[in-house]
């Protein structure tokens, strides 16, 4: 079991790797071997958190990257491969909401903001991936959905901070579901797995402490999600551990979709 979740030797890409999420995704790869390329709009966040594993002595280097971008998202790829001769895992974790007003209100470009980031990003990720692993015939690509992807968002848990309408949100991430399917069909014959992680309600250093309660009360073990909760589903679908998994999606939400 050991040598399945090894990673030695093995490259990560990790969008948006310099916060949250993102650091726990690099974390889980980094600390079972891999060397990991952690990438976003926000170079010097990306190298601070660099350095700061690094310091661990872990394989984390920072580069710069828009991943709405795809001249900027191939550059990112041809980088990486230039300086490592391959590509193992590719990890599309950024993302972002900009919608502020409810449905009946809503400004359609932000609709087409959140859709850009969220869905056509991932798109792009993925494609770009595919273009050095499905010659290599191997790979692991990760995209990021949510409970969102599944479900809807209940407002009477919601308080002032979270009053919004998360359909376009939820419309993107769902996208990025079923996108990942139709994708891991396509890149399956080329020995290239597609899979999706969705996260539950996991709160960040800005998240309202009234809001963190709610979240707390709604997930069947009654604790607070921790970015650290990701790290087993990414060493899972990102090692040889996961192998023979492809065209899914792991919740990791604490049970919060079970009722």
């Amino acid at each position: 079991m050991t040598n399945l979740f090894d990673m030695t030797g093995k490259v990560a890409i990790v969008t948006g790797g310099g916060t949250h999420l993102g650091t726990a995704f690099t974390e889980s790869m980094a600390e079972l071997g891999a060397q990991v390329y952690i990438a976003s709009r926000r170079a010097e966040l990306c190298e601070q958190t660099a350095e700061e594993l690094r310091s661990r002595n872990l394989k984390v280097n920072a580069l710069t990257c828009d991943v709405t971008d795809e001249k900027s998202v191939n550059a990112l790829v041809d980088q990486v491969m230039r300086s490592e001769g391959r590509l193992d895992v590719f990890v599309a974790n950024a993302g972002g909401s900009a919608t502020t007003a409810h449905a009946p209100d809503g400004n359609v470009d932000e609709f087409r903001w959140t859709l850009e980031k969220n869905l056509t990003s991932t798109f792009i990720c993925a494609q770009a991936a595919g273009r050095v692993m499905i010659p290599q015939q191997s790979g692991s690509i990760i995209t990021l959905g949510s409970i969102a992807s599944r479900l809807a968002s209940d407002p009477r848990i919601y308080n002032e901070q979270f009053k919004r309408s998360g359909a376009p949100y939820m419309a993107a991430k769902a996208g990025v579901l079923v996108l990942t399917k139709a994708l891991a069909a396509e890149y399956s014959p080329h020995g290239v797995r597609v899979n999706c992680i969705c996260p539950g309600q996991i709160p960040n250093d800005l998240t309202n402490k009234e809001q963190v309660e709610k979240f707390r009360t709604m997930n069947a073990f009654h604790r607070t999600g921790l970015a650290e909760d990701i790290k087993g589903a990414c060493a899972l679908l990102a090692s040889d551990a996961g192998k023979w998994i492809t065209g899914t999606d792991i919740l990791v939400d604490g049970g919060w979709s079970i009722w």
